[in-house]
């Protein structure tokens, strides 16, 4: 590569969802609806385990935890995706697409290994009830929450900081609409072959760890149930995992398919539809799954809707 050909950008250019500037409006109406029931809904989840006392246990602790990275991670994109439907350059300067990929790269982390602690949290409950006080205490919940968040912050920085040591000179239009490592690893014109290393390594300690825990739980989990003799035992048990299960299936199996290809498979218009679901889509529906097919929270909430509507 020739100096003359090196062009050092300070901001980077979006092509967003569309091109077509003729549906940009429908699409902010579509995606301002999805983004403002994410965080009404995971505020609302939160509000209510704080609320209701007999949803203060480790389960719900959790819960509460996943609804904030929900919250969170979902708004490292949505904001700035909904501004650019608005306007006609998608621009983001080089520093702020470092921060957006980081924060977003940490909460997706985060999110994957709480998915991990809920499924070991059940594990417990179920396989070992005596036990369960001891070992899901309080210490113990608020020492899981502060591992996966040191983790995924530890592990989102090394990913960012590979990304971001490598030339785009080129070009410094993004074939996505926020700053993620596959699309920019597409764009640049340097060597990207040790940041699919860093990329399939790390990632696939931290997906990997969380597939192979809550696979091991739930081996346990469901021996146990199937030996139970009580057929209202067995279905209750199975009605508290299902919802985590399904969680666990949506956001891991979106996640598998976004980063363990080769650059050389990257399709990058599938890949924005992919996106589109596990960065906005799957926010929304964990606390609908989680509500939907939960008694005590669907309990809580009643209880709380019956106290608005008739005080005192």
């Amino acid at each position: 590569m020739t100096f003359e050909n090196f062009t050092i950008f300070t901001n980077f250019v979006f092509l967003g969802l569309s091109g077509r500037q003729d549906v940009q409006q429908g699409l902010f109406a579509f995606f301002f609806l999805i983004y403002s029931l994410t965080v009404i809904a995971n505020l609302g989840m939160i509000m209510l385990i704080k609320l209701d006392s007999r949803l203060h246990t480790p389960m719900y602790y959790f819960l509460s935890n996943l609804s904030f990275c929900d919250i969170c991670y979902s708004s490292t994109v949505s904001p700035k995706m909904l501004a650019d439907f608005l306007s006609k350059e998608k621009k983001i300067p080089y520093n702020l697409c470092a921060v957006q990929m980081y924060f977003f790269g940490a909460f997706a982390d985060v999110e994957c290994l709480m998915l991990a602690v809920m499924a070991y949290d059940r594990y417990v409950a179920i396989c070992n009830p005596l036990l369960y006080t001891i070992a899901m205490s309080k210490k113990v919940c608020i020492q899981l929450v502060a591992v996966a968040y040191a983790v995924g912050f530890v592990d989102s920085a090394i990913h960012t900081s590979f990304t971001f040591r490598l030339s785009f000179c080129n070009s410094n239009v993004i074939n996505h609409f926020f700053c993620d490592i596959p699309p920019l690893l597409a764009l640049s014109c340097s060597d990207t072959s040790i940041n699919e290393m860093v990329m399939f390594t790390f990632i696939g300690c931290v997906v990997g760890s969380s597939i192979i825990t809550v696979l091991l739980s739930y081996c346990y989990i469901i021996a146990t149930i199937c030996r139970m003799d009580s057929a209202e035992g067995r279905h209750k048990a199975f009605s508290t995992c299902a919802s985590h299960l399904m969680a666990v299936a949506i956001f891991h199996g979106t996640l598998l398919f976004m980063y363990f290809r080769p650059s050389s498979s990257y399709s990058m218009d599938t890949d924005k539809m992919a996106s589109v679901f596990y960065t906005i889509v799957i926010p929304m529906l964990n606390p609908l799954i989680y509500s939907l097919r939960n008694k005590d929270v669907k309990r809580a909430l009643k209880k709380a809707i019956n106290i608005n509507l008739w005080p005192g």
